[in-house]
C-alpha cells in the first residue's frame, strides 16, 4: 500500500527496509514477506511476530525534574528511572543524613519499554533551584523552594498552572528559565537514546516524551496529558502549558514544531485523569466554550488517538452510584473528588468518563462527520519517583506526587492516600519491540490497559467468526485475515449480518515474585446512539462466571476459589441495529484479591474491632469507605461500527 500524507505514521520514510521471510511463529518459515520500515537508524530486530505479541509499559514516568516530584524528595535521574525499567534496584525517599535512601524498589520483571514524562513547565525553575552556580540559584524564590518546599510546590504549581506563566526568577522574557530548561531536557534525550537498544536484540524501548500540565482554573478541571515522539528527532524544547494554554494552543504548537517540520518529528497526545477533570476533558466544546466544530474535532482526532484509563490517581472507565447507575465494576478505584485542586466536589456523570465521552463521539460523528473521541486505550503508573511499572499491590510504597516533603525518616502509616493505588500499564500489540512498531500500534489504537497486571488479552470483530473459533489453531491468522483487532472500525456490514468477537484472555503468569491471579470472567461493554439522540450503554458476560465462588480472606490475604487461566469465547450482537453507530470493548476481570492498603494495614496489626491496634497513619485502614479488596482488570481499546449511511 503507498504511504501518502493521510497514511497514519506516513513519516516513517525509509531509512531500514527489510524483507525477511515468516510464518506466524518464526523467521524459519517462507510463507509471507513483511517489510519493515524505521524513521531512525537502528538494526531489524531478530525476534518478529507476524500475528503480534503484547508489549508491556509505563508512558507516565515523573523524576527528579518535575516540581511535585522533587519537592517531596525524589532524586532519580531518568537514566535511573529506565534502569529501574529494565530491572534495576532504585533508592528512594526519604534519604540520611549522608544521602542515603532508606528505601528501595525493584521490579519483579522488567518493562518492554518506558517513556520520561516530567511536567514541562517548570523543568528551568527546578533545575535553576538545584543547581548551585546557575543564575537565579539564589532568588527568593529558590531560596523558598530548598527551605520550604511545600509552599514552593504550592506557588510554583499556582503560577505555571492558573496563571500559565514563569515565575520572577526567570528574568526577562522567561529567558533564564527556558536556557535552564535545555539541562533537564537535554539529560532526559540522553537518557533514552542510552537505554534505547537499537540492536538486533531489541530488549528495550524508550521513547522520549514529557507532560503538558493544563488546568481549568476555576473548577480545578485536571487536563493533563502526555507528549510522546515517535523517535529523537524532538523540539528544542517541550511545548508546555505555558506556551500553550490551550488543548488547541498544545496541537498547533506541536503541528509547528514536529508534525509539520520538513524533519522525521511525530508526535501523539494522550489525555490522562479525565476523572479528575470537573467534566471539561470531554465536554463536546472547544476550549473557549464553543459548540465543538468540525477542524477542531479533526485536530483532536489526529492528534488524540489514546487515552489513558487508569492510573495512581484512579480510574477513568466510567462513572457509579448506588441506585443511579447498574455497572457495579464502574466504583473501581474511584475517588471522592472530580477534581485535581483539591475542591471539596463528589464526581458526577458528566464529570469526564472514559466510556460516556466514547459515546459523545458517536453522537459528535453524527453532527460534524468526524469523531474526535475515537481513541484507543492505554494506563500507566503517574509514579513521581522515578519507578516505572511499579505497580503491584503487595510492593505498593506509594507513588507521591503531592509535593509533600520526604523528610529524615519513613513516616508512619500508608505511604499513600488510600483512595490511590499503584497504577497500571500499557500494553501496545506490534511485531516488534521498536519505537516505530510500538508507536505506528498505538496510532492504529492496537493497545490496552490493564489496572497493573500482565495479563494478555485479544479482542477481534468481523461479521463471519464461526462459532467454534477458539477451538481453532489458527485462531488469531483467522481473526486478523476475516475481522479487525481491537482499536479499528468493522469495514461495512452486508445485509442480514450481525457482528461477531473473539474474546480471548490468559492470566498473569505465575513466576517468582509474581502471585498470578486466575481470571474470573470477561465482559463486552457496547456503547450506541439512537434516532432520537439518545445515548445508551450495555454490560455482557461473554466468558467465565461472575459467581465462581472465589474468595479472598481480608485477615490473612489467603485466596480461595476456582479461577480461570484462560478464557475463550465467541459473542454475536443478537441486538445489532445496522442504522445505529456503535462502539464494543472488552473487560476481563481476574478473581478477588487483598487491596495494597489492606496488606499493609494486616502488617501493621490493625484489628478495626480493636481501637488500641490502630496506630498513627493507619486510621483508613478502618474508615468506612476503605476497600480492602480490589479485582484488578484489563481493558481493550474499542472497535467501532459506522453505518454506511
Amino acid at each position: 500500500m503507498p504511504v501518502t500524507p493521510e497514511t497514519p505514521g506516513w513519516k516513517t520514510r525509509l531509512v531500514a527496509v527489510c524483507g525477511l521471510l515468516l510464518s506466524s511463529v518464526s523467521l524459519s518459515a517462507t510463507d509471507a514477506v513483511i517489510e519493515r520500515q524505521y524513521s531512525e537508524s537502528r538494526e531489524p530486530c531478530a525476534e518478529f511476530a507476524p500475528l503480534k505479541r503484547p508489549f508491556f509499559g509505563d508512558l507516565h514516568v515523573h523524576t527528579r525534574y518535575s516540581l511535585d516530584a522533587s519537592t517531596q524528595g525524589t532524586r532519580t535521574t531518568p537514566s535511573q528511572a529506565y534502569g529501574f525499567a529494565q530491572g534495576e534496584s532504585v533508592g528512594i525517599q526519604p534519604w540520611s543524613k549522608e544521602g542515603e535512601p532508606l528505601r528501595s524498589l525493584q521490579l519483579a520483571r522488567p518493562l518492554d519499554f518506558a517513556m520520561i514524562s516530567d511536567h514541562a513547565e517548570l523543568i528551568g525553575e527546578v533545575h535553576m533551584c538545584n543547581t548551585p552556580g546557575v543564575e537565579g540559584h539564589n532568588s527568593w524564590e529558590c531560596l523558598l523552594y530548598r527551605h520550604w518546599p511545600r509552599g514552593a510546590y504550592y506557588l510554583f504549581n499556582a503560577t505555571a498552572s492558573l496563571g500559565a506563566a514563569h515565575l520572577g526568577l526567570c528574568g526577562a522574557d522567561d529567558e533564564l528559565c527556558k536556557k535552564a530548561s535545555l539541562v533537564p531536557w537535554k539529560d532526559t534525550l540522553r537518557a533514552a537514546e542510552r537505554y534505547y537498544d537499537r540492536s538486533a536484540d531489541c530488549s528495550f524501548t524508550t521513547f522520549v516524551g514529557y507532560e503538558w500540565t493544563g488546568l481549568q482554573p476555576s473548577s480545578g478541571g485536571n487536563l493533563h496529558r502526555n507528549v510522546v515522539f515517535r523517535n529523537a528527532t524532538v523540539p528544542e524544547l517541550p511545548v508546555s502549558y505555558i506556551d500553550a494554554p490551550s488543548a488547541r494552543q498544545l496541537w498547533d504548537g506541536l503541528e509547528s514544531a514536529c508534525n509539520g517540520a520538513d524533519d522525521e518529528c511525530e508526535a501523539l497526545v494522550i489525555p490522562h485523569n479525565s476523572n479528575m477533570s470537573a467534566g471539561y476533558m470531554f465536554n463536546e466544546l472547544e476550549d473557549d466554550g464553543a459548540p465543538m466544530g468540525l477542524e477542531y474535532a479533526k485536530l483532536r482526532a489526529r492528534y488524540e488517538p489514546l487515552v489513558e484509563i487508569m492510573q495512581h490517581k484512579g480510574a477513568s472507565e466510567c462513572y457509579f452510584k448506588s441506585g443511579v447507575t447498574r455497572d457495579e465494576l464502574c466504583a473501581f478505584e474511584s475517588l471522592s473528588q472530580d477534581n485535581i485542586a483539591g475542591f471539596d466536589n463528589p464526581p458526577q456523570p458528566d464529570t469526564g468518563f472514559v466510556r460516556p465521552a466514547l459515546t459523545a463521539g458517536l453522537a459528535l460523528e453524527q453532527r460534524l462527520g468526524v469523531n474526535p473521541y475515537h481513541f484507543g486505550v492505554i494506563a500507566s503508573t503517574d509514579t513521581h519517583l522515578g519507578t516505572p511499572g511499579a505497580s503491584r499491590e503487595e510492593a505498593f510504597l506509594g507513588h507521591g506526587g503531592a509535593g509533600t516533603p520526604a523528610g529524615d525518616s519513613v513516616p508512619p502509616g500508608l505511604p499513600d492516600n488510600v483512595e490511590f493505588n499503584p497504577g497500571g500499564l500499557a500494553v501496545v500489540w506490534a511485531r516488534e519491540n521498536s519505537r516505530d512498531a510500538l508507536f505506528d500500534a498505538m496510532q492504529r489504537r492496537e493497545t490496552y490497559a490493564t489496572s497493573g497486571p500482565r495479563i494478555v488479552s485479544r479482542f477481534f470483530a468481523g461479521w463471519n467468526f464461526p462459532a467454534q473459533m477458539c477451538d481453532s489453531p489458527n485462531r488469531l491468522q483467522l481473526a486478523y485475515d476475516e475481522g479487525v483487532p481491537m482499536g479499528s472500525d468493522l469495514p461495512p456490514v452486508a445485509e442480514g449480518e450481525r457482528p461477531s468477537f473473539l474474546i480471548a484472555a490468559s492470566q498473569e503468569r505465575r513466576e517468582r515474585g509474581v502471585p498470578g491471579t486466575p481470571l474470573q470472567r470477561i465482559q463486552i461493554v457496547k456503547g450506541w446512539t439512537d434516532e432520537a439522540g439518545g445515548r445508551h450503554e450495555a454490560v455482557y458476560e461473554v466468558a467465565g462466571n461472575a459467581q465462581n465462588g472465589a474468595r479472598v480472606n481480608t485477615a490473612t490475604c489467603e485466596t480461595s476459589g476456582p479461577g480461570y487461566n484462560e478464557l475463550c469465547s465467541v459473542w454475536t450482537d443478537s441486538d445489532f441495529d445496522p442504522s445505529r453507530p456503535a462502539y464494543y470493548y472488552s473487560r476481563v476481570v481476574e478473581n478477588p484479591s487483598c487491596r495494597w492498603s489492606q496488606r499493609l494495614c494486616n502488617t501493621a496489626g490493625v484489628d478495626c474491632a480493636r481501637p488500641e491496634t490502630v496506630s498513627e497513619g493507619y486510621e483508613p485502614c478502618c474508615e468506612a469507605n476503605h476497600r480492602a479488596i480490589v479485582q484488578e482488570r484489563a481493558w481493550s481499546s474499542p472497535i467501532w461500527y459506522r453505518p454506511s449511511s
